[in-house]
């Protein structure tokens, strides 16, 4: 073994809790990069081959009822490659045993002609056959299967048409259109399910043979899917088509798209985090180390050493460090990515969500990570290699001692001996301090960085049930019926109040600007299901005009005193222009409110409703729903309470995973930085320590010393440390905006607590571990050393 290597091992050894510290945080940072990449990696893989092989759709459009020999000027729309049309409605589910209000899709398909676009694929069982007497055959979807543990041969109820029917499930089904299920956009896969029936029964039950009410299409290559979907819209404007859209509005496309940016964005930012700490670390170490070894690098190259052998030397160091760092970090992210992705898997349903690990994603983090530590150190190991033998033998030049700035002030009385010592030792070591200091910081912002997601859903769940849906049921009608239906509605049972709403489709049009959403006709003062802020500040409905969320706004390039072109979708299908009179920052979709009745007098169709929102007497809101089940005009019947505790499952436990895992990559960091600031500063001055001991101070006052300036260090970082934290809070909710959610911005007090708490306790432990090194001094060797 050559002298070098054996030199090396020498050093390792010696400094091998130093090295197992720094390789933990490069293990942090690769970790991190490697489970948000390789989870985003294998959701985007995922999605991109289920979507090919279903032949998964590009344009989407909803009608009230068209005829089927409307499909052959459908078809022969220019740009569209294949088209296909079907039947689905939303109904009322009943499952035995279960009182929860549960809504579900019904579709038809034919068991003489499987679709050819979104293919529905089993999971389990078998497709369903034509119906005869008895239940109708069904397929259901798995996330619904798995939430109420459905299986073959089980049946639930159907409220379709007012007619109650009997679904036998015959299979388990997967469809592209669903992988992300839930109704209106949340994730609540226990109060939503999709359900596939026969065709031809489902017509029946609707008086709809021989027509459709869906419509599909793919684009040709090249196709341009703003002229096909204006194509579509005029074809099926006759017969109630709404709203033709592509995969940018489906809501599962949406979803999905939504969390793969989500993990691009978290799997770039933290990682960059930890990887930069590393590089800090390192820079720090082996500059010093290197400091530390002057006579030895000097004799070595007395001894014939060139500059490059030398300088190789210390590249080793710093690669077994950082290669032990890679191989943890891969093997950690790999497991990591495996359990997200089981988690994904949960909520979003693929035949196959498999895992990979894709080479490139390796040469990545490895390329980065070497860079990274290769950069850091190499500035510290050429400012040595170079120094001239003489000169390196020689101690380095004693520093400009006078006194501190504070003393200068004529504040040296404030201050007891040992403080002063401390501060003069910060003072004289300013980037040292200020380098240890903004690692802490960065530590303590990664803490609040995880922590604060869930800060944000609380905010989120209070805004939209606490201050936007303050009634308990909503009811969706299945057409637009009189206002003297709110009356019926106040009359029921346990009913306390009633609210009603009219929401209808449009298309807002600025210029060559466009959106295709909905208006939705309040109250002018709503009080059940208001308009609401971030500020939770209560807004009123327009008479004259429309309130748009700013992020529409934005999209229509529109602003307060604006007119805006409004297509209706619905009823006479006219072209009215409104002013806009406000804007309004929410966090779900992209909405446009107006009065009511003023929205009635647009659509020049009477008063009418077909949303009401309702509150319950408490504790009598199951039997409110059981008798909303009876009434046939009701579509579906919504519980506030009940799909927020839905939600809440779901969206607790990843934010719990996800917190958990920051946290402990960040207390990774916050010991690291500590401990080996801790470490290096003993062995810098480990002769004073050792002199102050013979000179009569004690183990405790010789301790508090050296870890006094840590502390002070710590404090120091913690309001920085809270700064950065909001910054990088702040830049990933930025990051990850996108126009149909806004994640809200918040950091509650207790978060910032627990960031201090995970630090400080970071530094105590690494505190007591240099505390016992110090107490094991030999003051004889030391002093020695020095001489």
């Amino acid at each position: 073994m050559k002298t070098l290597d054996r030199k090396l091992l020498r050093d390792l050894r010696l400094m091998w809790s130093q090295a197992l510290t720094i390789a933990l945080v490069v293990a942090s940072g690769v970790g991190g990069f490697i489970t948000s990449f390789s989870a985003f990696d294998s959701l985007w893989w995922s999605r991109d081959v289920y979507y090919a092989e279903s032949r998964f759709a590009e344009v989407f459009s909803s009608l009230k009822s068209a005829p089927l020999a409307l499909q052959r000027q459908l078809e022969a729309i220019d740009g569209a490659a294949h088209v296909q049309t079907g039947l689905a409605q939303v109904v009322p589910i009943t499952i035995p045993g279960v009182s929860d209000p549960i809504a579900g899709q019904i579709i038809g398909l034919d068991p003489a002609e499987p679709p050819r676009l979104s293919l529905v694929s089993l999971r389990s069982g078998r497709m369903v056959a034509s119906h005869g007497s008895g239940a109708m055959d069904a397929l259901v979807s798995e996330a619904f299967a798995v939430a109420h543990q459905l299986k073959t041969g089980d049946e639930v109820t159907a409220l379709i048409n007012g007619k109650r029917e009997r679904l036998r499930l015959v299979g388990i089904g997967l469809s592209p259109e669903y992988v992300f299920a839930g109704l209106g956009g949340s994730p609540d896969q226990r109060g939503f399910g999709i359900f596939w029936v026969d065709r031809k029964t489902l017509a029946m039950a609707y008086n709809m043979e021989g027509a459709f009410n869906q419509v599909t299409v793919r684009l040709g290559p090249g196709a341009s899917e703003g002229a096909v979907i204006d194509q579509l819209d005029r074809l099926l404007a006759p017969y109630g088509g709404i709203n033709a859209h592509g995969r940018d509005q489906q809501m599962s496309d949406v979803i999905l798209n939504s969390e793969i940016k989500q993990q691009r964005v978290m799997g770039t930012v933290l990682p960059s985090i930890f990887l930069a700490v590393a590089a800090f670390l390192l820079n720090v170490v082996v500059g010093r180390q290197i400091a530390s070894q002057r006579e030895q690098v000097a004799a070595l190259k007395a001894l014939g050493y060139g500059n490059l052998a030398i300088g190789g030397h210390y590249l080793k160091l710093v690669l077994v460090i950082v290669v032990l760092g890679l191989l943890l970090g891969l093997a950690l992210g790999a497991a990591l990515g495996q359990g997200f992705v089981g988690l994904y898997a949960k909520t979003f349903r693929f035949p196959t969500l498999h895992y990979r690990l894709a080479p490139a994603l390796i040469l990545v983090a490895v390329g980065v990570a070497l860079a990274a530590a290769v950069l850091a150190t190499l500035g510290a190991i050429r400012a040595t290699v170079l120094l001239a033998p003489a000169e390196a033998m020689r101690p380095p030049s004693p520093g400009r001692y006078q006194p501190m700035l504070l003393e200068r002030w004529g504040m040296k009385a404030w201050f007891s001996p040992p403080l002063r010592m401390i501060l003069r030792t910060m003072e004289r070591h300013r980037l040292r301090t200020l380098l240890t200091t903004v690692g802490v910081a960065m530590a303590m912002a990664t803490v609040i960085t995880g922590a604060f997601m869930r800060d944000a859903v609380v905010v989120l769940m209070d805004t939209q049930f606490g201050q936007v849906l303050r009634g308990d049921v909503s009811i969706n009608l299945l057409e637009a019926t009189p206002a003297r239906a709110l009356q019926t509605t106040a009359h029921l049972p346990f009913v306390t109040a009633v609210e009603g709403g009219r929401n209808v489709a449009v298309r807002l049009v600025n210029g060559n600007r466009h959106h295709r959403g909905a208006i939705q006709g309040k109250p002018e003062v709503p009080d059940l299901f208001r308009i609401v802020n971030l500020d939770k500040q209560a807004l009123n409905a327009p008479r004259h005009g429309l309130l748009l969320t700013d992020r529409l706004a934005t999209k229509l390039g529109v602003k307060p005193g604006d007119l805006v072109r409004v297509e209706l979708q619905e009823g006479r299908r006219e072209v009215v222009h409104l002013p806009v009179t406000g804007t309004v920052h929410e966090l779900l979709g992209m909405n446009a409110y107006m009065e009511r009745t003023a929205l009635n007098a647009v659509l020049r169709e009477g008063d009418v409703v077909n949303q009401i929102m309702v509150s319950v007497e408490r504790g009598h809101e199951p039997e409110l729903l059981n008798r909303l089940k009876e009434l046939p005009q009701v579509g579906v019947a919504i519980s506030k309470q009940v799909m927020a505790r839905n939600i809440n499952d779901v969206t607790a436990r990843n934010i719990l995973v996800f917190s958990l895992v920051l946290t402990v990559f960040a207390t990774i960091i916050a010991v690291g930085v500590v401990y080996n600031n801790a470490r290096i500063a003993l062995a810098e001055r480990a002769w004073e320590l050792a002199s102050l001991r013979v000179l009569g101070f004690t183990r405790t006052e010789v301790s508090a010393i050296l870890l006094g300036e840590l502390g002070i260090e710590i404090v120091l970082a913690l309001p920085l440390g809270m700064g950065l934290g909001y910054l990088l809070a702040l830049g990933i909710v930025t990051m990850i905006r996108s126009d149909e959610f806004s994640f809200p911005f918040a950091i509650q007090p207790a978060t910032y607590a627990f960031a201090v708490v995970c630090v400080v306790v970071a530094g105590v432990i690494s505190a007591l571990i240099v505390r016992r090194r110090i107490d094991q001094l030999d003051l004889v060797s030391v002093l020695k050393t020095r001489e």
